[in-house]
């Protein structure tokens, strides 16, 4: 807490007791004037808010008064109330502090003695001295010493103090002796609380004052005096106690949001400074840690931004070195900047005592004893610190010196359930059936080899399912010579890259500026040549951002870098047993365990305590420091790679030319710097058509079972770093909210069962999609076509004059389109080379998606390309590893399921479905059986590609000889309907809008969307009779899909222009529909629609609003809206105004707009209108958690995506009475009283009475009681 936090304090208290008398005679303004001191010397005045004191150092300054003696009683109370608060907050105030310029005013004296800085009456105001008790005069501290304000402080306490005893001693002299000697000093004779005197006495000539019994009622009179003020001040110090103990409360919003903001400032730059240590540390440029880490010390306003984390990254360094001294060193820069060690602290000091053999014992002893002052156990070093290497084995050796039968205590901790809703999961196991996997444990520690290795590298290298085309002369002759520009361009890269570093290194830029040259070192030269390369290879056609490219590039080396930790730390050996033992929990030869996967790892780790930590140590770099080293990477790239202008066509003259060019496009109204490569490069990689793709180790499903999430940084992959939570770039507030959370283990947990789920590819479907890829693709299959099939671009001259304006404008339109349609065609045809390519070189494997979430909480699969996530092309190709048998009904529910792929057949019960299966089956079969040649019914379905991987399945069956065995690993799908209306419904206990959702039982389906139609249909024909004529217009236009898409997304916010939108893009695909009456009619549904959803709805809609109405309260008041997911998991909307920060490069100047900045004040709409959905989002993925666990303890095999859950077909009906009675349990929980309250807590407790804060209690006091 800085002392503007303190004059905040001291201003809420001016309207009150003794300030009060001085509000009426002056404005606040006049009194308390801030002064903030500009870089060029200049001073501006700024308003005095609460927000504003807290934010700047100031100089707090009091004028000069007309009433001097009312004012001099002021300022001395006053400064006796600030010394009093600093002194109890003096820890948090040094820092601060010694950036304030004080300085007080000089003003006329009282009368009663000499404030500070003052001269008696009547005289000429002179320059503050100070007066020591030697009586000597010292100098006047000087304005660029600030940090003597607190000595000031000191010096006029012991003064105060001293004063007061002079006059007790003088009052009980006089009383008692009644002595006639004038009382010295001045009219008052006693010193004001806070202030510093000088002693002046007043005499003319000889002349004696005689002071018999009224110098002693004189006497009394002040002592009653000062005993009344002392009285005064410690009342005032009282309530000040009071206001801060308050103010500072943990339910206060408002400190609360300054103290986030000040902790993001704080933690943006700490994150900076904590990565360039350790990029140097890493790449052994110690001295250069040393040198920049002292820079940072030794000026206060760099200072603030270090914490006792950044210090011990030096002490590490020492510690492996033996140096004690150095160690020592680093305490004393910690005690220097009001810093306490922490665990890590004592840790390295400790490692260091145990690598010296001449250390004393003594002194290992005074390093225990001073821990166990600060709180801390030797337990809490090995059960709390990251170690890496031998760490952990030194820290032990000098503990056993002074105690030698110590050992470590670790227990794994038990999370206390926050939620009913998983309490009996976890508690009673009796009857839980843990699935197995399908493999010995020697098989599952294979594949770990396999996988490790693939990590270690960072990439993968397969071949391109286009590949199997034959191989001309001119394709062989373009990859021959492709090959040698390549081998060219990574020698002339990896010379520019050492001269390049050689000149950063020898920059004679100051110590504590950051640059980039540690970031180059972290990695061998070889490996940034490697990565640029191949950055080049990937480029499309059209060129891709700077940003973008910039950022790819950046990342691929922090996650080489990140790899590059963990092997020097020496985890990947102990990552190895413990993953070898990890595996006895899910081979089927092992035995049963009745123990999650993630509390088997952490009992592992705990019987496995030496050597190095797996969990946690790494620092994330910041975006804007991969981004700036992204672009370095690219602007040598730009700069030296080159090629001949011949290279393709001998005629033209022989030129050095670049193969990328740095160049601006318009992307809307921005401007966007560009990279575009040469049309010589792209026509020799077109030529080329090389048979190979590269990728990031990530973008390849994994070969092992993942490592189960047990923290929030440890889980997914073996050694690639992967963040639990999905956020924007730079974003840090979820993982800060995450670190705090203590009751995460179910999402985990859920987590871990979705990404044990084993996979295999569809071979034989995916051979038929190949085929079709490499004939020219089918639009209409969703196999995109290639480039040869695209448009041709038209050429024209712009100043040709045989064309007219208007034609010339036509012709522009054209090449635009032309190129805008070739450039969304590469983009397609590369998407879907990427993903067949992946299937096909897992074609022979077994292979898992590890998981990992949104800020919401719904779960995505970690590889981007290849998974269930994707279209219907990807999930087509994609089958459980595990099979099992269909059982007496699967084959029924694989039937069923076909019939939902085809998109026919809504509103019919489930034996409907059945029987419209059973009478098309000769379709069916002949779909399986000859797909490409036959009477392709499959073709016409909603999903085509999975609907003939249905067909396939089923005609398999039927054709076995007991269908009932047969062996099916084919994934069966079970969707919501319109999941987010159920959730409102439920939520609102909307019983017709429940029946509406299918979540009350009924003898057919209900299809929501139809219904919706049908009711627009009724306002239609109402508004037709009565003479309007878009109503008649519409007759015979209003259909399902017409609304299904608005219908879905109202309830996740959109709104009436978003709907209008979406219906108009309807109304445009019906050909017979007249054009020029979209406009109206699009206007007239959208309100149509709405209208019949909140007739349906009832509750929905209400809801919403007062969901809307909260968030938009909140974040008036400036805050983000938070709330905590029925499991615990805790979200926050990073939805904050945008600000502009421009990345300065040689080559450009990258504008970043940043919109999650939590400096940065909420963005009321984007709050507003996505709370509602993200709410709703939240609740969805928590039914999900909760039926995903519950069906892994019943032994199911269950995936997800979002609100569609699939599992075998003999386990539909398993899952399917899962899933109702977690959703059932969810909304028996009261959700909505549980959010109120959460809300009044977090927003509305220790507020000043406000208008928007009593709106904001009033809204969430609303009730949603239960239906009976």
């Amino acid at each position: 807490m800085s002392l503007l936090r303190v004059c905040a304090f001291a201003k809420r208290l001016s309207r009150r007791s003794l300030f009060d008398k001085c509000a009426a005679r002056a404005s606040l303004a006049d009194r308390c004037q801030l002064r903030v001191p500009t870089r060029d010397g200049a001073v501006r005045r700024i308003s005095e808010t609460h927000l504003q004191l807290q934010r700047r150092n100031v100089s707090f300054v009091i004028p000069k008064r007309d009433d001097a003696k009312k004012r001099g009683l002021e300022q001395s109370q006053l400064l006796d109330v600030l010394e009093a608060r600093i002194q109890q907050l003096r820890s948090d105030i040094v820092l601060d502090v010694r950036h304030a310029k004080v300085k007080f005013l000089k003003a006329p004296s009282l009368g009663r003695g000499v404030l500070s800085g003052q001269g008696p009456k009547g005289a000429a105001p002179k320059e503050k001295t100070d007066v020591p008790k030697s009586g000597k005069t010292l100098k006047a501290p000087s304005k660029s010493q600030p940090s003597r304000w607190m000595e000031k402080l000191t010096q006029e306490k012991e003064n105060k103090l001293t004063k007061q005893q002079h006059l007790r001693q003088k009052i009980q002299k006089n009383v008692k002796e009644k002595p006639t000697d004038k009382l010295k000093g001045s009219k008052s004779g006693s010193a004001l609380p806070g202030t510093s005197h000088k002693t002046i006495s007043k005499t003319k000539g000889s002349k004696k004052t005689v002071a018999g019994k009224k110098g002693q009622e004189q006497s009394v009179i002040d002592a009653r005096v000062t005993a009344e003020e002392q009285a005064k001040v410690e009342e005032l110090e009282r309530r000040l106690s009071q206001q801060v103990s308050r103010w500072t409360s943990s339910s206060n919003p408002l400190l609360l949001l300054q103290e986030d903001v000040e902790a993001a400032a704080c933690g943006d730059i700490q994150l900076s400074i904590r990565s360039y240590l350790e990029a140097c540390v890493f790449a052994g440029d110690v001295e250069r840690a040393q040198r920049f880490l002292l820079s940072q010390h030794r000026v206060m306003s760099r200072r603030k931004h270090l914490n006792t984390g950044v210090y011990n990254i030096m002490m590490r360094v020492w510690a492996k070195k033996g140096t004690l001294n150095q160690i020592g060193r680093i305490f004393s820069l910690l005690e220097e900047a009001s810093l306490k060690p922490n665990l890590g602290s004592y840790c390295t000091a400790l490692e260091c005592m145990g690598r010296n053999p001449n250390c004393s014992p003594n002194v290992i002893t005074r390093c225990l004893s001073q821990m166990k002052e600060y709180g801390l156990s030797v337990d809490d070093l090995f059960s709390r610190c990251v170690f890496r290497q031998d760490e952990r084995d030194m820290v032990l050796k000098a503990v056993h010196v002074v105690q030698p039968d110590y050992r470590p205590r670790l227990k794994a901790e038990a999370t206390p359930w926050s939620s009913s809703l998983v309490h009996d999961f976890y508690t009673q196991r009796s009857d839980h059936q843990y699935p197995k996997l399908d493999f010995t444990q020697e098989e599952l520690q294979e594949r770990f080899n396999l996988q490790l290795s693939m990590e270690q590298a960072c990439t993968a290298t397969i071949n391109s399912v286009e590949a199997a085309k034959p191989v001309t002369e001119h394709m062989a002759r373009m990859r021959e010579l492709l090959a040698d520009q390549r081998a060219k361009w990574q020698k002339i890269l990896l010379q520019a890259l050492r001269e390049s570093k050689m000149i950063l290194s020898n920059t004679n830029s100051k110590d504590y500026r950051l640059n980039l040259y540690p970031y180059l070192c972290v990695l061998g030269d070889k490996e940034y040549v490697d990565i640029m390369i191949q950055s080049v290879a990937n480029l499309p056609p059209s060129g891709e951002s700077l940003k973008i490219l910039a950022r790819e590039l950046g990342n691929r080396v922090y996650t080489k870098y990140s790899v590059r930790q963990k092997h020097q730390s020496q985890m990947v050996e102990k990552l190895r047993n413990i993953y070898n033992s990890y595996t006895d929990l899910l081979a089927k030869d092992t035995k049963e365990y009745s123990v999650l996967p993630s509390e088997h790892w952490c009992k592992l780790e705990l019987d496995q305590t030496s050597g190095p930590s797996l969990q946690g140590g790494e620092t994330h770099w910041p975006y804007i420091v991969s981004l700036e080293l992204g672009t370095y990477m690219v602007e040598l790239m730009v700069k030296n790679l080159k090629i001949n202008s011949d290279t393709l066509n001998s005629a033209f003259e022989r030129k050095s030319i670049p193969i990328l060019y740095h160049m601006y496009t318009f992307r809307s109204t921005r401007q966007v710097g560009f990279i575009k490569p040469h049309p010589i490069l792209t026509q020799m990689q077109q030529d080329a058509m090389e048979t190979e793709l590269t990728f990031d180790s990530f973008v390849i499903p994994m070969l092992c079972p993942p490592v189960p999430w047990t923290s929030v940084k440890f889980g997914a992959y073996l050694l690639t770093p992967t963040k639990l939570m999905r956020t924007v770039e730079g974003a840090t507030q979820h993982e800060v909210l995450l670190e705090k959370c203590q009751n995460l283990l179910p999402v985990l947990d859920s987590l871990n069962q979705l990404g044990n789920c084993a996979w295999r590819v569809n071979k034989p479907l995916l051979d038929i999609i190949i085929s079709i890829f490499n004939d020219r693709g089918c639009d209409k299959l969703d196999i995109p076509p290639p480039l040869s099939e695209a448009p041709k671009i038209p050429h024209f001259t712009a100043h040709d004059p045989a064309y007219t304006a208007s034609e010339k404008a036509h012709m522009k339109r054209e090449v635009i389109n032309a190129k805008k349609k070739c450039n969304e065609m590469h983009s397609l045809r590369m998407d879907a080379l990427y993903k067949l390519s992946i299937a096909n070189h897992m074609r022979d494997e077994i292979f898992w998606f590890p998981h990992n979430m949104d800020f919401r909480g719904r779960t995505y699969p970690c590889p981007p390309y290849f998974n269930h996530l994707g279209s219907d092309v990807t999930r087509a190709v994609l089958l459980f590893a595990e099979g099992k048998p269909l059982g007496p009904k699967g084959l029924d529910w694989l039937k069923i399921h076909l019939v939902n792929l085809t998109g026919l057949k809504k509103r019919s019960s489930l034996e409907g479905r059945l029987e419209y299966a059973n009478a098309i089956m000769e379709d069916v079969l002949d779909s399986a059986d000859d797909p490409l040649d036959g009477k392709k019914w499959w073709t016409n379905a909603d999903e085509p590609w999975q609907a003939l991987a249905c067909c396939m399945e089923i005609a398999n069956a039927v054709r076995s000889p007991d269908p009932t065995r047969f062996i099916s690993h084919f994934p069966v799908h079970q969707d919501g309907s319109c999941n987010g209306l159920q959730h409102y419904a439920a939520l609102g206990r909307d019983v017709i809008g429940a029946t509406s959702v299918n979540l009350l039982p009924c003898d057919e389906p209900q299809d929501v969307y139809s219904g919706v139609a049908q009711q627009v249909e009724e306002f239609r024909a109402r508004d037709a009779q009565s003479g309007m004529k878009i109503a008649q217009v519409l007759e015979g236009y209003i259909s399902r899909k017409v609304v299904k898409q608005t219908v879905m997304t109202v309830v996740y916010g959109v709104t009436r222009f978003g709907g209008r939108l979406q219906i108009e893009k309807r109304l445009k695909e019906i050909d017979e529909f007249p054009k020029e009456h979209v406009w109206d009619a699009s206007h007239y549904l959208v309100r149509m629609v709405f209208s019949g959803l909140k007739e349906m709805f009832t509750g929905t809609r209400e809801i919403q609003d007062w969901l809307t109405e909260s968030a938009r309260l909140i974040s008036k008041s400036g805050h983000t809206v938070q709330w905590v997911t029925p499991l615990g998991l805790p979200i926050i909307q990073p939805y904050h105004r945008t600000r502009n920060q421009v990345l300065k490069s040689t080559m450009q100047h990258i504008n970043l707009q940043i919109s999650h900045d939590a400096r940065e004040r909420p963005d009321t709409v984007k709050q507003k209108n996505a709370f509602p959905p993200n709410f709703i989002h939240s609740l969805d993925s928590t039914h999900m958690m909760l039926t995903a666990l519950h069906c892994y303890s019943a032994g199911l095999t269950f995936v997800s995506v979002h609100d569609c859950f699939w599992t075998h077909a003999l386990t539909v009906d398993t899952m399917n009475k899962v899933c109702r009675e977690q959703f059932v349990a969810l909304h028996s929980q009261p959700i909505l009283q549980e959010l109120s309250n959460y809300l009044l807590q977090k927003y509305c407790t220790g507020f000043p009475v406000k208008d928007s804060y009593n709106d904001l209690m009033d809204c969430c006091q609303i009730r949603f009681k239960r239906s009976p």
